[in-house]
């Protein structure tokens, strides 16, 4: 086993098995080599962000239709051989043809020189034709934020979805900062830049410190909390945003942490214990449902709703291609009951936060002004998208209401 073997694993799994790169990213197997899990990691991700250009690539050339193990070698050997200089080009023909199938060794070999020997095949045609094959994202998503955002905010945000995305840590500040520290690259009092990922395990271990993207850490402090409060954090898991809560508060009052599935929930109670927090309750809870529990009232609430992760396209980019009107519509009737079950919690003068990750105004701003319509008690202070290329970071949207 080494890098391109997994990565092709990985790539078929994902594009025909409905699996996820980053779940499947984080069990690699123990015997590949450091180089090989970034050989890997830069091939899965690399193709996946530019899959529908690497296919324009090589879709003409072939005389006949593609088994699917096939398809996938070729867009990863394509991804390599236009996009990362530091692999011979022979190299990258003789391995797709180690790892190909008996019967397709010789059209995959016979493919991929064609390919090397005519260049960067460069997509015509209108908008967003042209932008679609270029950027890799459905026409359906770019004629969405089109309408939404603008043609040029739309082409801006598929553009920075195709980089490679900064990874950003958050300092637990229930610890004090070692010396350590003064070689972070850091953006604010908590937040950092990580170059290296290999170097900073241990702190990771230690429960220093937390991966946590920057548009992401801007979320928890909308909260405004003070020690000695009572907060729920309705869809919790995996817990880092728990996490920056509880240091926020200084680790004093009630935070009661809650999510669907009890696996996710164990994430969280195993982030708590880690990182030093003592406040938290964890419970395994359906949002979108008013139970019966006796929860009683809270001066902060974060929703933090299930989305589409439009915004999270660097990170995730196989996202793009599950997208369907039809998702998105039973995605926003979620996030709606989720809202009409749990705003009722919340106490006379306390705040609500409704964050999502992803880029649609329908699950975003919409959803907002619906839920105001209905609920005169509530009035919206504050809110804002958060576009990728704004803080190099994931793109996010916010809202902070307050219950008079």
């Amino acid at each position: 086993m080494n890098g391109r073997e997994y990565a092709l694993q990985v790539l078929y799994r994902v594009n025909y098995e409905g699996a996820f790169a980053s779940l499947l990213m984080r069990t690699m197997p123990k015997e590949l080599s450091i180089e090989d899990r970034h050989l890997a990691s830069e091939i899965v991700y690399g193709t996946l962000r530019n899959y529908t250009m690497l296919e324009y690539q090589w879709k003409d050339l072939a005389s006949k239709s593609v088994r699917p193990k096939s398809a996938v070698l070729l867009n990863l050997s394509v991804y390599q051989l236009q996009y990362m200089d530091r692999i011979p080009p022979y190299a990258v023909i003789h391995e797709a043809v180690e790892l190909a199938s008996q019967r397709d060794r010789g059209f995959i070999n016979a493919l991929l020189r064609k390919v090397l020997d005519r260049g960067v095949r460069c997509p015509e045609g209108d908008w967003p034709t042209k932008e679609a094959i270029e950027t890799s994202h459905p026409e359906l998503i770019l004629r969405m934020w089109e309408k939404q955002y603008g043609k040029e905010t739309a082409l801006r945000i598929a553009e920075v979805d195709q980089q490679r995305p900064v990874l950003y840590g958050r300092w637990n500040s229930l610890i004090e900062k070692g010396e350590e520290t003064e070689s972070y690259d850091w953006v604010d009092d908590t937040g950092f830049r990580i170059h290296d990922s290999e170097a900073i395990q241990s702190a990771l271990k230690e429960g220093k410190i937390l991966i946590q993207s920057r548009s992401s850490q801007q979320i928890a402090p909308l909260l405004d909390v003070s020690p000695g409060m009572r907060v729920w954090d309705v869809c919790a898991a995996p817990g880092t945003k728990s996490q920056q809560i509880a240091c926020l508060m200084r680790n004093e009052g009630e935070l009661l942490s809650t999510d669907l599935y009890s696996e996710r929930v164990s994430l969280i109670d195993a982030l708590m214990e880690r990182t030093g927090v003592t406040i938290a309750t964890t419970m395994v809870k359906d949002a979108a449902i008013h139970g019966e529990e006796d929860l009683g009232t809270f001066d902060r609430i974060l929703i933090d709703a299930p989305c589409s992760g439009l915004g999270d396209l660097s990170h995730k980019p196989e996202i793009r291609f599950h997208i369907t009107p039809e998702s998105l519509d039973e995605l926003v009737k979620t996030q709606a009951a989720i809202l009409e079950a749990c705003h009722d919690r919340l106490r006379a003068g306390g705040k609500l936060v409704y964050s999502t990750c992803t880029l649609n105004k329908k699950e975003n701003e919409k959803q907002i002004q619906s839920f105001l319509q209905a609920h005169k008690d509530f009035e919206l202070l504050f809110e804002h998208t958060y576009f990728p290329y704004e803080l190099e970071s994931d793109g996010f949207y916010a809202a902070v209401l307050k219950r008079n």
